[in-house]
Parts: C-alpha cells; sequence; structure tokens
C-alpha cells in the first residue's frame, strides 16, 4: 500500500485509463497548458498531446455538448467542470441529453460519458461557487452519480466510471485533493464498484451515515463520541445513485439510531431520501427519530465566521447523535 493524496490519485486513475483505452480523452477549462485548475491533470498534456488533453474556452454548454455527441459515436470523454456550480451552465447537455440519448434512439447510442470535478463548498467561495449539485443530479434516470471520500476512492470510483457505458458524475471535493491516504500499489488494478457503501467505523449505538466531506468530519465526531460513551459506526455512501440500499438498512437495523451528514441544504436533499428509504423499509427498529446535519438553508456567506456557522462540521454531528442517543 502507498500512501498518496486524494489529487495523485485522480491523476493516476486518469492515466491508467487514457493509456488503456486510445478511445479516452480529458477536455476542459485549464486542464492541458495549466495543467488543471487544481493540478489534477499534471503531466496528462506531455503524456498525451493535445488531441487527447483539451483546454476548453469558458463556454460549458459548448464543451459538455461535444463531449456527449463524442460519446455518441465511440469515444468516452472526460468533461471536467473547473467547479460544479459552472456545471449548471451545461444543464441541459447533463440533464437533457446525455441521459435520454440511449433510451430515445432506441438503444442505437450509448453514451459513455465522465463528468468530474469539484462539488459543493470548499473555503470562501461565496454562494455562486458554493453549490452541492449532488440531490439535482440524482434526481436524473439515467445519470450515475459517485462521491469519493478517500484517495482510493477517488482512483476507483473514477476508474469504473470511465469504463461505464452510460453518463456518470464524479463529484469531488476540493478540500479533499490535498488529503492523504492509502492506495494500492502501482500495478495494482484499482475499481470501485458503483452501488457499494463502505463502512470506516463499526458501531453499535447509532450510524453515521455520510459522503464526500462529511465523511472525515463523521470521523471526528466518532471520537468524540467514543469518549463519551456512545460507539458510533460511518458509512460512508461513496455511491450516491446506484445507492446501497442493503448495507444502510443492515446497519441501521444493528444500531437502531440514524444521524444523516451531508454538505447540501435541508429541503429536496440526499438525506430526505435517506429518510425516506429507511422508515419504508425499518421503520420497527428506529429507536428514534432519524436526525439530519446538513448546511443551512440560505446562500453560502463569503464571510468565514458564518460560512462556519452555515456548514456540517464534526461538532454539529456530535451534538446531533447525543440527540438520539440518550447518555
Amino acid at each position: 500500500m502507498r500512501e498518496i493524496t486524494y489529487r495523485q490519485a485522480v491523476n493516476e486513475a486518469l492515466i491508467e485509463e487514457m493509456e488503456r483505452d486510445p478511445n479516452v480523452f480529458l477536455m476542459g477549462e485549464e486542464v492541458a497548458e495549466y495543467n488543471g485548475a487544481y493540478k489534477i491533470s499534471q503531466g496528462l498534456l506531455e503524456k498525451f498531446g493535445p488531441k487527447r488533453v483539451i483546454d476548453t474556452p469558458i463556454a460549458e454548454a459548448g464543451f459538455a455538448g461535444l463531449g456527449v455527441g463524442a460519446a455518441m459515436v465511440g469515444l468516452r470523454p472526460i468533461i471536467e467542470f473547473m467547479t460544479f456550480s459552472f456545471s449548471l451552465v451545461a444543464f441541459d447537455q447533463i440533464v437533457n441529453n446525455a441521459p435520454n440519448m440511449l433510451t430515445m434512439s432506441g438503444g442505437q447510442f450509448t453514451v459513455p460519458i465522465v463528468f468530474r470535478g469539484p462539488n459543493g463548498p470548499a473555503h470562501q467561495l461565496g454562494a455562486t461557487h458554493s453549490h452541492a449539485t449532488e440531490c439535482w443530479y440524482a434526481n436524473v434516470p439515467g445519470l450515475k452519480v459517485v462521491m469519493p471520500a478517500t484517495a482510493r476512492d477517488a482512483k476507483g470510483l473514477l476508474k469504473t466510471a470511465i469504463r461505464d457505458d452510460n453518463p456518470v458524475l464524479v463529484l469531488e471535493s476540493e478540500l479533499l485533493y490535498s488529503t492523504k491516504g492509502p492506495v494500492d500499489d502501482l500495478g495494482t488494478e484499482v475499481l470501485v464498484p458503483f452501488g457499494k457503501a463502505a463502512i470506516h467505523r463499526e458501531g453499535s449505538d447509532v450510524t453515521i451515515l455520510c459522503y464526500a466531506q462529511t465523511v472525515r468530519m463523521a470521523m471526528a465526531a466518532a471520537e468524540t463520541l467514543q469518549a463519551k460513551g456512545v460507539n458510533a459506526e460511518v458509512l460512508d455512501l461513496r455511491s450516491i445513485k446506484p445507492l446501497d440500499l442493503d448495507t444502510i438498512l443492515n446497519s441501521v437495523s444493528k444500531t437502531h439510531r440514524v444521524v444523516v451528514a451531508e454538505q447540501n441544504r435541508p429541503f429536496c436533499g440526499i438525506g430526505s431520501e435517506l429518510c425516506f428509504q429507511i422508515q419504508k423499509y425499518i421503520f420497527d427498529e428506529l429507536d428514534a427519530p432519524v436526525a439530519r446535519v446538513t448546511q443551512e438553508e440560505v446562500p453560502m456567506p463569503y464571510n468565514e465566521a458564518l460560512e462556519e456557522a452555515v456548514l456540517p462540521s464534526a461538532d454539529k454531528i456530535v451534538r446531533a447523535v447525543l440527540e438520539v442517543c440518550p447518555v
């Protein structure tokens, strides 16, 4: 096992898949000459050339649409958005074109395209650059949505996405790019399947459902809770759609209490769907109502103190757990 950054893991996934399949190419703003806004595509232009690592104008609708067309004729484009807040400019291509083409063509066209880049709030980016888009895209039939929280998952989920014959959104996190984690040795195939959650910490008293940035918060909260006599299980969804409902229900059936932590707003969020599924299938297993830790229902402030107040945190998760777990 090697210890590498999330950023390096994504870079390795891109290199390995572009070496494996000549139909794979990367396109987006500053991915070539500048090596990527977050240096994810470092070295790719020199290795693969300008026909496979393509800088674009600031025109998300244009290059997302070009990617959909390329996928329809047999290529495997990876479309990078500098932030997924910018993907809103390409909403028609991602929501209306890519996921519907297979059905509307009667199976004549597949669209093996990956849309990837940082999603959700980072640090003082303001309201227009901090959108958590996963609930919007997970609502669309035909789109798969994954959100890696660790370096290994960042590599393995991206490689799986590139090989999928359907449109996949790989929603990364800017704040995770510099974090480190164990990844298999070079030369070892790292593929993480969709629809499989990961239990990062076993527990018996409460299940904390989380993903992306909230996984690290949940792990920190679990350590604090252990000192208070509460043994928390931390379950990383990894895959938003398809969702690993079996693992979720098995965990909650064991602990009988659940807190959902997400960096999304509460109304119509991923947590809302999780609450519905849990009460539908295992209502009698619950010993307390499902608690949620989310963003506040406001546009994201730029001010650092206000941003901290709006976002979820380990402390907020601890408080939510203690509400459902009397100590």
